[in-house]
Parts: C-alpha cells; structure tokens; sequence
C-alpha cells in the first residue's frame, strides 16, 4: 500500500489520539461522506475508501504500530519490522550489509512486487507466499429507531444497507476471461533486480507472482466487489435498550478479490413511551391518588407493560412522591432471561371544590385535625 496522505490528518486527530477518539472521529466525518447520503458522488466515495483505509490500520494496534514507525503501511512491511529488521524510520536512509535502503528503486519498501519481503526471503532463503493477502472485508453500522413496544417485546425491522458486495460479473475475481502466460516473467512469477553489485530474485511486477494474467474485471474494475443497495429483514430481539447492538453476520461490506465480508451492526434507538419510563430493565410510572386514599390508605389499579392492571396497596398515611415497587413487573432481561421491577410513584391530586358543601366538609376536617405539616420545618429553620 503506497503512502498516500496522513492517516492522523486524514481523521482529523493527533498522533497521540485513543482508539476511542479515533473510532469517534472516523464515525463522525464517515457519516458525512457515506454513499447513501451522497449518492452518486465520486468525490465522496473515494473519500469514503480514504478514511476507511485510515480506519483500519490506525485501529488496529498492530498495524499502527507499523504505520507510526514507517510512515506507511504494508504486509511486507509489517513483516520486516516484526522479524527484527532495521525500521525505515519515517523513510529516512539505514544502512543495512554495506547497502543503503534509498538504493532501491521507488516502490521498493512498499507491498508490491518489488517488496522487502521478498528480497529478504531471498537472501536468507525463507519461502514467504509472494502475492500479498487481499484486503479483508469490514464491519457496517447502522441505527434504527424503534418504538418503546417493539424493544420490550421484539419486532423485525426491514432496512436498505449500501455495502461493496462480491462482483457479480467476475464472481469477485477481478477479472474476466482466460488467464494467458505473463510475457515479462514467461510464466515463472519471478525475476531479477540489481542493484549496485547485488543482485536478487523478485516477484514479477507485473503479474505479483502469479505466472498469469487476466484482464482486470470493466464492471468493478479489478476490485472484485461493487457498492449496492440490499434489502434485508433484520431481527430485533425483545429486551433491547439504547445503544444495543444486533450483529448480522456476513452483511458488511465484502473485501477486494472475493475475501470474506464483514459483518453489519445495528445500533438501537429507542422511542419514549408516555406512562412508562424505562431505566434499563425496571419501569417507572407515576400514578395519582386522592387525598383520602392517601390518609386512609387503600388498594387500587397500577397499569403495566403486560397490558394487565396490578394491585397496589396504599397503606394509611402515605406521603406524595412516596414510591412503591412491583416485584418481577419490568422488562425481561436480554442477558440473564430474568424481569425487572416496576416503581409505581404516587402523587396526591388535590379535589376541585366547587360546591359549599364540600368547602364545609374540609373545614369541618381542618378543625378535627388542627396539626400544623409545616411546625417541623419551623423548629429545624428556628434560630
């Protein structure tokens, strides 16, 4: 992979940024250019593949490693500096045997045919496989917005996911028609390279050590894999809550030359509800009470996600705001199978007097029961 452009500038972060700043970043500006929100535009496409790129290697501990020693990126690279060769430094000249690295000519400390692997499997005799790896497929998320009823009890949701899937044309090849004998390596998949008094075998430039070329694939070109719009049923389990994660295996997007395909991840949002009030597993509500029912105490209906009422008791005396709890009444857990509880907050409601006769009734109950609420806060305030 030759040395494009910065990966930390490119997502916008310094050198020393966390992987979670770097997964937030890359989040945030891959939203901006995805394809389903630029649809049809080139510019943002490709600058969708670019932080992608940058993503991936910046993410991965190993690969960043690499990349904050080289400047760059690449298998053979990677391999060179986990085997113990000297690191190019940021491209800077080491001497390495009575050699200079700069002495090689451009593309050479890349992956590609003429890489450091496969000069230094030559000169101490390692057999290392001379095509690089084709890239690997990557991971898609999506958010989905579902009701308060659908997270408690499951629903399946239908979404279109724009994802690089395998060519249909070349069958994720990359290319198309017979494949014919390399005329610049006749076939061997190697050659040589000199330079200064050395001389090495490498892998052909042209056909990557295959022997064999075949003509690069018009409908994705050479990739193996195109950007499409599917269609797909997905299925919300019951129990969910915000920020939960559905994978689907296999419906990321398909990497370059056929490789396995991510896989997709659907992030949940949850709706509100306008009784119920959901905190992780337990439900809270509140429900009004009349004044008598709170002094004398009583038993009355609480509604709850079953769609069944409970019988709550209200013992004598009980206060507003006074909370009371539903054992096994919440919502059923995604992990343990086990319920949560319902908390039933009670507020007094007040009647509307309009007649004389019930203004008599309550001045009748003031006098029999002349006890100031207040008279506490009045001693703890006194000085």
């Amino acid at each position: 992979m030759a040395e494009k452009s910065d990966y930390y500038q490119t997502l916008g972060v310094g050198r020393k940024a966390t992987p979670e700043e770097i997964r937030k970043s890359y989040r945030k500006l891959a939203r901006k250019c995805h394809p389903d929100v630029n649809p049809g535009d080139k510019n943002a496409e490709e600058k969708f593949k670019t932080l992608s790129e940058a993503n991936d290697v910046l993410s991965d501990a190993k690969k960043r490693k690499v990349y904050d020693r080289l400047g760059y990126y690449s298998d053979a690279a990677a391999n060179a500096t986990a085997e113990g060769f000297p690191s190019a430094g940021g491209r800077r000249p080491v001497n390495f045997s009575g050699f200079e690295f700069n002495d090689f000519p451009a593309g050479a400390g890349e992956a590609g045919p003429t890489s450091f692997r496969d000069i230094f499997s030559n000169m101490f005799g390692r057999e290392e496989p001379a095509e690089a790896p084709a890239e690997m497929g990557t991971d898609l998320e999506y958010q989905v917005t579902i009701g308060f009823w659908d997270a408690i009890r499951g629903t399946t949701t239908r979404l279109h996911i724009n994802r690089f899937k395998s060519c249909g044309v070349c069958h994720g090849k990359g290319g198309t028609g017979h494949e014919t004998i390399c005329p610049e390596c006749k076939g061997s998949g190697s050659g040589t390279k000199s330079m200064g008094a050395m001389r090495f075998n490498i892998t052909c430039p042209r056909c990557r050590g295959k022997g064999r070329l075949m003509q690069a694939c018009t409908a994705c070109k050479g990739e193996g894999r195109r950007p499409e719009t599917e269609q797909l049923d997905v299925r919300i389990p019951a129990g969910v809550q915000d920020g939960f994660r559905v994978r689907v295996a296999g419906k990321g997007n398909t990497g370059r030359q056929g490789t396995h395909a991510g896989d997709l991840y659907i992030i949940t949002k949850v709706g509100a509800h306008p009784f119920f009030e959901r905190h992780g597993d337990d439900i809270h509500c509140v429900v009004p009470i009349t004044i008598t029912e709170a002094a004398m105490g009583a038993k009355i209906e609480v509604p709850t996600i079953d769609q069944a009422r409970a019988l709550l008791k209200i013992p004598p005396g009980t206060a507003s705001s006074q909370r009371f709890r539903l054992r096994e009444k919440g919502v059923q857990s995604i992990k343990t199978g086990q319920r949560g509880d319902q908390y039933v907050e009670v507020r007094i409601a007040p009647p509307a007097v309009a007649d004389e006769r019930s203004k008599e009734i309550l001045r009748e109950l003031a006098r029999l029961n002349p006890e100031d609420p207040r008279e506490k806060i009045y001693l703890h305030t006194a000085r």
